[in-house]
């Protein structure tokens, strides 16, 4: 999925983790967009026309769809033209740091997504783009697929968006950090005994477009790549999709309206914008235990160099 997958697995059979490995290898090939059998691509091939696919690539629609509702559209999975137009037209593996620009002329279209059984039909002239999603959906498919063997505890990090349960090798609640690309130390260590984390920012995942620097986290009401004042946003959330789709709209929102659409009695949000201010939700700390949140990334810098 483009990312590094890191798996732990407590109890249970000894080919878990290779049964685990398996799964998402198994999801890629059914979602990525950059893998042309994909089943992903042969919907963006077809808008128009349904296309009998996986129960897995049904799943992955109907909840890009949940997320468009939840997040008032603030996160929409049908941005594939303006993220081919950003210029990430390739994994990002084989990004060059400068390129040319891209040309598509798919447009946004949520809403008229149609999906009888496992017939899926996007509307004609649009494409279907599972990041921002697809990582966190994978973590919560393959998180229960290993309690179902027989795991008595598990976490699965797909590229920064996780999932965990039961409790970690220690018979304890998982140690989480939240990093900002600036301090090597963590910002905060939050623990969970079961739940989710996932993290968005601009400040990875960038490159050059005709000397125009761009990024992969596309504001479906401009069709650009996001230009908040927020940098980083954590989500803790009981499933890795949903943590993932609100880290990803709370960060579009920009620090003013960050928290507008989160039920702080259900998720958890970190905010850090461009002047280094860190804010969170009322019950944020909560996960943070005994130790005070910083309030300002240069903390996080001042307690490096005392370390």
């Amino acid at each position: 999925m483009g990312s590094d997958a890191h798996l732990v697995v407590v109890g249970g059979a000894d080919d878990l983790i290779e049964r685990a490995l398996h799964r998402i290898d198994e999801l890629e090939r059914r979602w990525s967009r950059f893998i042309e059998s994909s089943e992903v691509c042969e919907l963006n091939r077809r808008a128009g026309r349904p296309v009998n696919v996986s129960a897995d690539t049904v799943l992955l629609v109907e909840r890009g769809i949940e997320a468009w509702r939840l997040t008032g559209g603030c996160f929409d999975p049908t941005v594939l033209g303006a993220v081919l137009r950003a210029g990430y037209d390739v994994s990002f593996d084989d990004m060059p740091e400068q390129k040319p620009a891209s040309a598509s002329s798919l447009i946004i279209g949520c809403t008229d997504i149609d999906v009888q059984g496992c017939d899926v039909r996007l509307p004609a002239g649009t494409g279907f783009d599972p990041g921002g999603i697809g990582k966190g959906l994978a973590a919560d498919i393959v998180i229960g697929e290993l309690l179902n063997a027989g795991a008595e505890g598990a976490c699965v990090n797909l590229g920064g968006d996780l999932r965990v349960a039961g409790c970690n090798p220690l018979g304890e609640a998982w140690t989480i950090a939240i990093e900002h690309p600036s301090v090597d130390e963590p910002v905060a260590l939050v623990g969970l005994h079961a739940g989710a984390v996932a993290t968005s920012t601009t400040l990875r995942r960038r490159w050059t477009v005709d000397g125009e620097e761009r990024h992969h986290l596309i504001d479906p009401t401009t069709g650009e790549p996001s230009r908040s004042d927020l940098e980083l946003t954590t989500v803790i959330a009981a499933q890795a999709w949903v943590a993932e789709v609100i880290a990803k709209a709370v960060l579009l929102r920009g620090s003013a309206r960050a928290f507008d659409i989160v039920d702080d009695s259900r998720v958890h949000v970190l905010t850090i914008d461009a002047a280094g201010a860190i804010r969170t939700t009322p019950h944020f700390q909560l996960f943070a235990g005994s130790t005070p949140l910083p309030t300002e990334l240069d903390q996080c810098r001042i307690m490096e160099e005392t370390a």
